[in-house]
């Protein structure tokens, strides 16, 4: 199995001159239907040794890739969102930007509070099925379905969702308290893709997480919660230019994904959409 990500296209570049850190999480702690998050990083890793170094605009691999021993996700869950932390803050201290392979959602909060402490405030554009603004799930506040309000609840950081489409009362009552901003599948579905994405006033600095299951299930099929009515492959990647447009990536992920023997298209898609992600960080965005 290959070790670190692009193998056998690039070498696995020392910490301090890489510009990315590919971080892998192989955490499920709180998987609420379909498992097998655990093996989503695996998985990735493995299906990058196919993807081609030219993305079709650039080579983002030229400044190096990193990939970092994977998380020990054994322990309780709060240790390893604490070493998810320590992972990421280690990438900005390399000044790489992080990238975290996941695993469940859960392991974004370690990235958000390592990211907050060198930042400050930055907005996070989240591309989902779900909103996973819930204050518990199952007994927990770390849950995958409750991480965003984490995020806004407890970092105070701001948040763009997309392609939501699998929502509880709680989370739209909530999401008005908040003052969570969003551009549901439906009102993609209807009104198309706006020319500008996200609001003038949206912190310029951004982290990206995606959950695969904000695609729609004929792209991705291996994910633990699939719901129809999802974000086309050439739909994502246009969310994404729009909303990287004038601002500067400080992170991202992608997460989720519970691998499906046979179904090398979902490890292949996940895989490439990570690699297309890093390619938006670069500056001509």
């Amino acid at each position: 199995m290959a070790t670190h990500f692009l193998e056998g296209e690039i070498s696995n570049e020392s910490p301090e001159d890489a510009s990315f850190h590919i971080i892998p999480v192989p955490l499920e702690s709180s998987v609420s239907y379909g498992a097998g998050t655990a093996s989503g990083p695996e998985a990735i890793i493995e299906a990058s040794t196919q993807l081609e170094l030219w993305d079709g605009k650039s080579i983002p691999a030229e400044g190096g890739i990193h990939t970092a021993e994977p998380i020990d996700c054994s322990k309780d869950i709060s240790k390893t969102i604490d070493d998810v932390e320590d992972a990421v803050s280690y990438a900005v201290e390399c000044e790489a930007i992080p990238f975290i392979i996941g695993g469940e959602h859960t392991v974004t909060i370690g990235a958000l509070r390592a990211l907050q402490q060198k930042y400050g405030r930055f907005g996070i554009v989240q591309f989902d099925a779900h909103a996973d603004l819930r204050d518990t799930y199952e007994g927990s506040l770390y849950s995958h379905a409750c991480v965003m309000r984490r995020a806004s609840e407890d970092l105070k950081l701001p948040i763009f969702q997309i392609g939501v489409r699998a929502l509880c009362s709680e989370e739209v009552e909530y999401r008005k308290e908040a003052e969570v901003l969003h551009l549901d599948a439906r009102k993609l579905y209807l009104r198309g893709i706006p020319k500008i994405l996200l609001p003038a006033d949206f912190p310029e600095k951004i982290y990206i997480t995606f959950d695969v299951d904000g695609l729609d299930p004929s792209v991705i099929r291996a994910t633990g919660t699939p719901v129809p009515g999802g974000l086309s492959w050439h739909d994502a990647l246009t969310l994404l230019e729009r909303a990287v447009s004038g601002r500067k990536v400080i992170g991202a992920d992608v997460v989720e994904l519970a691998p499906s023997e046979g179904d090398h298209a979902s490890d292949f898609a996940a895989a490439q959409l990570a690699y297309q992600i890093m390619g938006l960080c670069s500056p001509e965005y």
